[in-house]
């Protein structure tokens, strides 16, 4: 565990240090949402109504800047064969610079997601569902890009070929994550979404460490 957490903390501060990945995100994520009233008008009741969509289509495109330097900087440098050689299983290795990936680019996003609601002029009912649906989705989104980033490690234009690799698998949670604001705005449940979501992330939790890994050490034979 130690060893796992000095891991995260690595990857954190040399996160912090470059900067431009976090920042990149969150502006990229603003500023997405903020072309779309110029696109479709600023009426309320239009704005209001596909702001759910809007910002969680905004959220998923945003979290893809990052993932294709995720493995590739140690990569290159050749930290990623000493860390599959040291003592830390690689599913491991997989699972914290996921972990640090998601603190550094999903937890700025989903910050930045009730202000840009009030942009959207949604209804204040919807920030909390709106809130906990990221804090549910966006880790699932950093995993299941963790697993295309090994895939696609060391391959030529490697970031267009991880995004047509993981965008088809971020459907689902994109379904779920809208349609469970659009039911609460509406007064109805959205515990059956939640609970769906909540459910793809139980699953890639164990699975993407390990399919990452396994991906991983196939690039690195």
């Amino acid at each position: 565990m130690n060893r796992f957490l000095v891991l995260v903390r690595r990857d954190i501060r040399l996160a912090m240090r470059q900067g431009a990945d976090a920042l990149v995100a969150v502006m990229f994520f603003v500023l997405c949402v903020v072309l779309f009233p110029f696109g479709v008008g600023p009426e309320p009741n239009i704005l209001a109504r596909i702001a759910a969509g809007v910002i969680w289509v905004a959220a998923l495109l945003a979290s893809l800047l990052a993932l294709e330097r995720l493995f590739q900087a140690d990569y290159e440098d050749g930290s990623l064969e000493l860390l599959a050689l040291g003592g830390l299983p690689l599913e491991a290795v997989v699972a914290g610079k996921t972990l640090a990936h998601w603190l550094v680019t999903g937890l700025p996003l989903i910050a930045a997601a009730p202000v840009l609601a009030v942009l959207l002029n949604m209804n204040p009912d919807g920030f909390g569902v709106l809130v906990l649906t990221l804090l549910v989705g966006t880790p699932t989104l950093s995993l299941i890009g963790a697993i295309g980033a090994a895939l696609t490690l060391g391959a030529r234009r490697g970031g267009v070929l991880l995004s047509l690799l993981i965008l088809p698998l971020y459907i689902p949670v994109l379904i779920f994550g809208a349609s469970a604001v659009d039911a609460a705005l509406s007064g109805f449940p959205a515990r059956a979404q939640l609970l769906l979501m909540g459910g793809i992330l139980a699953a890639t939790l164990p699975l993407a460490p390990i399919a990452g890994a396994a991906a991983l050490r196939q690039a690195l034979e």
